[in-house]
């Protein structure tokens, strides 16, 4: 799959490596699941600086985001927030999956499921779209 070249603020790396040098429980969690091409042989990135954000998880090939909200995302001020951050990065052309910190660490395998579900729609409308062409 051709990649995308996304490009992002050059100041944000920083910030990504710290996130990425001090994870949540449940961003170390899911990303032992992630990393390696675990899932359907993909290559998701952790802590990934895109704009003028920086995103939990990322997958280039499907222009995929994975976030995983903790307890402050239930805050009216940080859902609106987050609200205008996924517009603005759906104007770049990415989708996101989001789940909760909980539902994460307690129910990691249907996360992974949910992920590989995502996946296998994105792959099946990539192919019907080729048909058409």
């Amino acid at each position: 799959m051709p990649r995308k070249i996304i490009t992002y603020r050059p100041e944000l790396r920083l910030l990504a490596r710290e996130f990425r040098n001090n994870p949540t429980r449940s961003e170390a969690h899911l990303w032992e699941r992630l990393k390696g091409k675990k899932v359907r042989g993909l290559d998701f990135h952790r802590q990934k600086p895109i704009g003028y954000y920086v995103v939990d998880f990322f997958c280039n090939d499907l222009m995929l985001a994975i976030e995983i909200d903790g307890g402050i995302h239930l805050d009216e001020g940080v859902a609106e927030k987050d609200a205008m951050r996924m517009d603005a990065l759906r104007d770049l052309g990415i989708s996101f999956l989001r789940f909760t910190s909980k539902v994460v660490m307690k129910e990691t395998d249907n996360v992974i499921i949910e992920i590989e579900k995502w996946i296998d729609n994105w792959l099946e409308e990539k192919r019907k779209n080729n048909l058409k062409n």
